[in-house]
């Protein structure tokens, strides 16, 4: 990638609106409708392997991870699909089971659309979850209404690693079937996004047997049985390399990778026992995929940014702690950034949201950013704030004198 140079990150940048001239880097379009505001019936064609390599016809968001120069900033939301939503909460007192809900090929394929039929999001995420591919390598887990994922046999001693075997990708079908529908569906109007768990944070879920507040049965393995804990993960690394690369074949245009828990660990931890793993997938999938961006989000990863950076990725993610302007100076101009909307402001007066995303892109810079909230979408968020939150996205244009300055060199225009 090749983004001008941010040497002051949050400095003005230039925007036009129709009403007054914001220093964004944006102005408001022409024409506010949104493109691609049908959506075919979902029929069942027979569907070829996708190509991997990339076009100029390639959606937004691919665009904005890779660095290329776009019109606006791509927007989704982590878990856009979800209870928040009623027409979700419905089809979710139908078929209560997650385990259904996440692994029935039709009703992925319908609760993933149900945001993108209501906000038209430049990215569509399959509705799934990390431990998905759990059962496909040797490891099932159920998931209780109170206790979340429980796996009853957790992996803790040498003679439990025996239980694991490669990644039968057969067993996801119902994965593979869901992208290559949703491409179909929203065609080139959005992205269809993939995603998996880092080693480590499967790793957190297998070995303490469930979830955990405080991760001392994994962490004290890291003395205590490093070699296991080397081999598990090793084991992780390979199956979900396998993973993202059937993911992309069957139609993703983007891979987010979750290391949810890895900002549980401090930073040295963090380069030896879930750095090496996270660099070894990138590796593997650029061999195979070069053209298909990576995002790698981490909760609470305001100390790992620098190190998140270092494994290879396209596109860091970030989580609401962390200062937009800050990042882009430790980061740099070489690399794209993800978020970073506190989702708490989703409960705030919608001028405040607006406020916020412009806060937000102003800092991000006219290249290299999707707009995202820092952490998935809350139980109980209005839709009509997540409504207003795309439709102010989907307003605002980037200057073009923008996309070829530093933000330092643009104006201030009010």
């Amino acid at each position: 990638m090749s983004f001008s140079p941010l040497t002051s990150a949050c400095s003005s940048l230039g925007v036009k609106s129709s009403s007054l001239i914001v220093q964004l880097g944006f102005h408001t379009a022409e024409n506010n409708k949104f493109p691609g505001a049908f959506v075919s019936s979902p029929k069942r064609t027979k569907t070829k392997k996708f190509s991997i390599a990339c076009s100029s016809t390639d959606p937004l968001l691919v665009k904005a991870a890779r660095g290329d120069p776009v019109s606006r900033p791509p927007t989704w939301m982590m878990r856009q699909a979800g209870r928040y939503m009623a027409v979700y909460r419905k089809l979710a007192e139908k078929h209560p089971s997650f385990r259904e809900r996440s692994e029935t090929t039709d009703l992925i394929v319908e609760i993933s659309l149900q945001p993108w039929e209501a906000f038209r999001p430049d990215g569509v995420i399959i509705f799934s979850d990390i431990l998905t591919p759990l059962p496909a390598f040797g490891v099932p887990f159920d998931i209780e209404e109170v206790r979340g994922p429980v796996i009853q046999s957790p992996i803790r001693f040498e003679d439990d690693l025996k239980a694991l075997h490669p990644i039968d990708l057969e067993k996801l079908h119902f994965v593979g079937e869901s992208l290559k529908i949703l491409r179909q569906e929203v065609g080139g109007h959005a992205a269809v996004l993939g995603f998996v768990g880092a080693p480590w944070t499967i790793a957190t879920y297998i070995v303490e047997g469930g979830t955990t507040r405080t991760y001392t049965t994994i962490k004290s393995m890291c003395h205590t049985a490093p070699n296991l804990l080397r081999t598990l993960l090793s084991h992780l690394t390979k199956a979900i390399s396998e993973y993202i690369i059937y993911q992309v074949e069957s139609g993703a245009h983007c891979i987010q990778i979750f290391d949810s828990w890895g900002g549980q660990l401090p930073p040295d931890m963090w380069e030896q026992w879930s750095k090496p793993y996270i660099t070894e997938i990138v590796s593997v999938v650029r061999n195979k995929c070069p053209k298909t961006p990576l995002v790698l989000y981490i909760n609470g990863n305001g100390g790992l940014l620098e190190r998140m950076k270092g494994t290879g990725v396209d596109v860091i993610g970030l989580d609401w702690t962390v200062d937009m302007a800050d990042a882009r100076k430790r980061l740099g101009s070489d690399i794209s950034v993800q978020g970073n909307v506190d989702p708490a402001y989703l409960f705030s007066p919608l001028s405040a949201v607006t406020k916020e995303i412009q806060r937000v892109i102003k800092c991000a810079g006219p290249r290299g950013h999707i707009l995202n909230l820092g952490h998935g979408v809350l139980v109980g968020t209005p839709e009509e704030a997540v409504a207003h939150f795309f439709d102010v996205s989907k307003s605002l244009n980037y200057d073009g004198s923008s996309q070829n300055h530093s933000m330092e060199e643009s104006k201030l225009l009010v």
